[in-house]
């Protein structure tokens, strides 16, 4: 379609997402394109399976053509693209800047449809990025936008999407989180230090016709100076880099800070502009320097916030320094050669300078005391610090309905005290599964473990108390009839069981095994 004058973006954007979604474009359609072998080869950054499912067809299929063009960044001749983009046309690929080129259009930019599930039901975005070196095949520049990865997958999985008035995302890269958040907010700030990762999350809002974001330029909270949201949400720039200006700084990565820092920064700013019981959540790194513990640096970041905060984090990671210098030179597009090499001692060198031996991964859940009584009250204080590897439970997506249920279950427990939790009747969640082994021919088991099925997909083993506790949790009694009842049966006393039993109790509930 050539363009006769000059069309406005937000039309040209229009026009690009009606031909998108006339040729189906979604995750679920590329899927059948090229089959679920090439899909999963596709997502491991190899390309050739999905380009030669594609090869014998996409000039006549407008399916195939954009996929090769916006997903698999191949050159295209100029007629089918043309022919792909019936509304848009090539004229408009140029203008938008996704294109470039005369006969043959070869990409500038990628575009990938990415599907969902939140609270709110199933959803679709389209999401422009920059182009990765798996189409270049050059390192990354440091004004790369990244598009849906890994960390803002898992961030999205995590965000709690209670109805809230306001939403900061701090750091908004392409604005996937921003995107999400639009879904349970009336006004969503992005943020970012990069004017081009904004300009591509405009796009990124326009072609998925959301209108209820703004975006802002600046470092931090700058933007946001004297401004309180319900709910934050930041997948910021938190890899460790040495600070020499032979090393690249990647703004989608790296926050210009020595070391944690930024990480601390983050945390010390956003009790400042929470509103009184919001929550703030991020993704972060923390270093282990000498023989100290990282999550114990995370922790005093924490309390030496003014007001103090109530905090949740989960670490699923620990790298150790090389390992976490060469996972993120890689991520950076430098191959194994003398340049790699060069940045390796630089990484090296500047762990030692703080006699960091290890970094660690992993989620942060903040949140600000919603009344002046509560804040007074350090028992009803929710500071949860703990280690969690491994394998998180059969439903991450839906990680943020869990922390806002122990979030829910934290209150209500804190609120209430032994006696009255006595009297409350539980039930085993519906996830929940007990495992027994026995040795050959015995009547009793000799390891019994409670596993979560959803969640963080938790495992907490079972002595003969607890075991028959949990077994007789089905709504029926309150807590204090089983355990008398559980006491008569042991033939134990029956108040030092309770008191056993009690703490066990509240960190089942809290942690939702029981409900």
């Amino acid at each position: 379609m050539p363009l006769n004058g000059e069309v406005p973006i937000p039309r040209l954007v229009s026009l690009l997402r009606r031909d998108l979604e006339a040729a189906r474009f979604s995750a679920e359609s590329l899927v059948s394109l090229w089959g679920a072998d090439a899909a999963a080869a596709e997502r491991r950054a190899q390309r050739v399976p999905a380009i030669r499912a594609t090869s014998g067809f996409a000039e006549q299929a407008p399916l195939a053509m954009l996929a090769r063009f916006f997903v698999l960044g191949l050159p295209v001749p100029r007629p089918a693209l043309e022919a792909a983009l019936p509304s848009l046309g090539v004229d408009g690929v140029l203008a938008l800047s996704l294109g470039a080129g005369d006969t043959v259009i070869r990409p500038l930019m990628e575009l990938r449809p990415h599907s969902f599930v939140d609270s709110a039901g199933v959803g679709s975005w389209l999401i422009a990025s920059d182009l990765g070196e798996t189409v270049t095949g050059a390192a990354l520049r440091e004004d790369h936008v990244l598009g849906v990865g890994g960390a803002s997958s898992t961030l999205a999985s995590l965000m709690i999407h209670r109805q809230v008035e306001s939403v900061l995302d701090l750091g908004t890269g392409c604005g996937i989180q921003a995107l999400h958040s639009s879904r349970h907010a009336r006004r969503v700030v992005a943020t970012d230090i990069s004017a081009r990762a904004l300009d591509i999350a405009r796009l990124n809002a326009r072609l998925n016709a959301v209108t209820n974001i703004e975006f802002r330029l600046g470092s931090l909270f700058d933007p946001v100076v004297g401004e309180r949201f319900d709910h934050i949400v930041s997948n910021p720039p938190f890899v460790i880099t040495p600070r020499l200006a032979t090393v690249p700084a990647y703004e989608y990565r790296d926050g210009g800070m020595v070391g944690d820092d930024l990480v601390a920064a983050v945390i010390g700013g956003v009790a400042g502009h929470l509103t009184p019981g919001g929550i703030a959540q991020l993704l972060g790194n923390w270093e282990y320097r000498g023989e100290g513990n990282g999550l114990d640096r995370v922790g005093a970041w924490i309390d030496a916030v003014d007001g103090g905060l109530d905090a949740w984090v989960v670490e699923r990671e620990v790298q150790d320094a090389a390992l976490y210098a060469e996972t993120w030179i890689r991520d950076g597009g430098t191959r194994p050669g003398p340049a790699f090499d060069t940045l390796y001692g630089a990484w090296l060198d500047d762990f030692a300078t703080r006699d960091v031996r290890g970094v660690g991964f992993g989620y942060l859940t903040l949140r600000r005391p919603d009344s002046a009584a509560l804040r007074g009250q350090e028992s009803a204080r929710l500071r949860r610090l703990e280690s969690l590897p491994g394998r998180l439970g059969h439903n991450p997506s839906g990680l943020g309905e869990h922390l806002d249920s122990a979030l829910a279950a934290h209150d209500a427990l804190a609120a209430t005290g032994d006696d009255a939790l006595l009297l409350r009747h539980f039930e085993v969640a519906p996830d929940v599964t007990e495992e027994r082994h026995y040795w050959p021919g015995a009547e009793d088991p000799t390891v019994m473990t409670l596993h979560q099925g959803g969640g963080f997909g938790r495992s907490v083993p079972l002595d003969t108390a607890l075991a028959a506790f949990v077994g007789a949790c089905d709504g029926d009694l309150a807590a204090a009839a089983i355990i008398d009842a559980i006491a008569q049966l042991l033939e134990a006393d029956a108040a030092a069981l309770r008191d056993e039993l009690l703490p066990q109790l509240r960190e089942l509930a809290l942690t939702g095994f029981l409900r």
